[in-house]
């Protein structure tokens, strides 16, 4: 069903009216775009649109929900609902669609569509150390177990940078790997490339000044074919969100940083959305 245009707007508070020749004039808008179109996409076609299936939705919406709750922070203005806000966010991350394009689509104005962007970010920032863990137990036997099939033994993962060369200092990773040995039992390290500073705890390649033996350039080749694997999830990660592809990252927004993972990507991918439902449920 083809949606109205509609004068009207969900928010009271931006850009609602603007001014030509003839004097002022309502800006016309999508009227209706989620209960009208949204809420009959197959789960495929909201795969396809919002880069997450309804359950993983839901469970997300259950998570954020009460961190996104614009009732008592826009005293006197409409409220928007979380799901709505959760919609626009999503819209946002996965398209490279303008603010202008996004906002006449859901009904809402600029600085409207603007803050719940960055609401809906510093939210899912919140809770991301729930889903983004630190390998334990069995997990780190997995990640080293997969490494170790690349050719690069005592490995729990791989790390790199995406779009800053500082967020690895501001970032969760850094002081997991300048703590205690307590998160790298039995010699077991991480892998980077030449950029990072070769640790105990963080394995890098051998600087080539022309004049490396053998072994090392075989060392820096298994390292480098091991390594490929985060580049690997960035990639995965700015395909599904393609925000990623252009947002800088910096405070009071995304913050995408680092990410541990192993060779099985697309797995990991999914065991995400398992988490978010399992984290849902209870």
């Amino acid at each position: 069903m083809n949606p109205r245009i509609s004068s009207t707007d969900s928010s009271s508070d931006d850009d609602l009216e603007v001014r030509g020749p003839m004097g002022k004039h309502k800006l016309p808008r999508v009227e209706e775009f989620i209960e009208k179109v949204v809420d009959s996409y197959t789960d495929e076609e909201c795969r396809n649109n919002f880069r997450m299936n309804r359950r993983t939705f839901s469970a997300v919406l259950t998570l954020i929900a009460v961190k996104i709750s614009t009732r008592d922070m826009d005293v006197g203005r409409h409220t928007i609902p979380a799901k709505a806000q959760l919609l626009i966010a999503l819209w946002y991350f996965a398209t490279p669609d303008s603010y202008r394009s996004i906002c006449g689509r859901f009904n809402i104005g600029k600085a409207t569509g603007l803050r719940t962007v960055r609401r809906v970010a510093n939210a899912l920032f919140d809770i991301s150390p729930t889903i983004i863990k630190w390998p334990t137990g069995d997990e780190r036997e997995r990640v080293i177990e997969q490494f170790q099939l690349k050719g690069f033994p005592s490995t729990i993962g791989a790390i790199d940078g995406t779009h800053s060369d500082t967020t690895t200092k501001r970032s969760w990773i850094h002081r997991i790997i300048a703590r205690s040995e307590e998160d790298f039992p039995n010699n077991v390290h991480i892998i980077g490339n030449k950029a990072y500073p070769c640790l105990p705890q963080l394995q890098t390649p051998y600087k080539d000044n022309g004049r490396l033996t053998v072994a090392q350039k075989n060392y820096n080749f298994q390292l480098s074919k091991a390594r490929t694997t985060i580049e690997r999830a960035f990639a995965l990660l700015k395909k599904r969100f393609r925000c990623l592809i252009f947002v800088v990252c910096g405070n009071g927004f995304l913050n995408v940083e680092e990410i541990i993972n192993n060779e099985n990507i697309a797995d990991e991918v999914e065991n995400f959305e398992r988490e978010f439902l399992q984290l849902g449920a209870n």
